[in-house]
């Protein structure tokens, strides 16, 4: 497919898991000592794959974040081992997930820098992330980046329809934003349907939920790094 220039971009939203700090491998490290918890009752493979089908039963009702997996969590322990996990395993499970509240959300290299290039340039800048508002609240302020942006949006899901109340609040029309962020099936797919245009940038890790097929659109750009975000802004300027 030919590709479209990505022309007066006015601002630019970014997700934040995975794209500006690591989050992914925290979750998998607990995963691991959660399965080894429940040994008992499953392999590995057999825990992680009836907690994927806790999770996805549970997403309607609890959203995303550290508490939906905690719940989950919690939930599966009950249902692998047929209501024999013991209350200290399940306090044990319990602090595991939280550990998850407070990841140093460091950010990933070359973001610092990046955003301070296009905090110099013309473009509004935005967070926008799903997840549970506390915790996404309290990442992106230890992450040390909140000065760098306009607007900070966190929503239950993302969706086209989220993706132009976005437009909205940063005050320019929906195809002058360019979404950032790590996973195609959650940042970018919703944007391009909105009108927007995108910017993939592929994790090493991905959340099993996220995991999608990309497809080609006139109005995506993939790059390897997030440094490389400024050569695609600068060339739509």
């Amino acid at each position: 497919m030919n590709q479209q220039p990505l022309d007066h971009i006015r601002a630019i939203a970014f997700d934040a898991d995975d794209t500006l700090w690591a989050c992914q491998p925290h979750f998998d490290d607990v995963e691991r000592r959660y399965c080894a918890l429940l040994s008992a009752y499953g392999t590995r493979e057999e825990v992680s794959a009836a907690l994927f089908s806790t999770e996805t039963a549970n997403m309607a009702l609890l959203g995303y974040g550290c508490k939906a997996f905690v719940i989950s969590l919690v939930e599966n322990a009950v249902r692998v081992s047929e209501g024999k996990v013991t209350g200290d395993t399940v306090g044990r499970i319990i602090s595991l997930g939280k550990e998850l509240l407070s990841l140093p959300a460091t950010p990933l290299d070359g973001v610092r820098e990046t955003l301070e290039l296009l905090r110099q340039g013309p473009c509004r800048l935005a967070v926008y992330t799903k997840g549970e508002l506390l915790d996404q609240e309290n990442k992106l302020r230890r992450s040390g980046l909140l000065p760098f942006f306009d607007v900070v949006s966190i929503v239950s899901n993302k969706t086209p329809e989220s993706f132009l109340r976005l437009s909205e609040m940063l005050g320019v029309p929906e195809e002058d934003v360019c979404m950032v962020g790590d996973s195609f099936r959650s940042d970018c797919a919703p944007a391009l349907e909105a009108g927007g245009s995108a910017i993939h940038v592929p994790s090493a890790s991905q959340w099993q939920h996220e995991v999608s097929e990309p497809f080609d659109h006139p109005r995506l750009r993939t790059v390897e790094r997030f440094s490389l975000i400024t050569t695609v802004i600068e060339n739509a300027l």
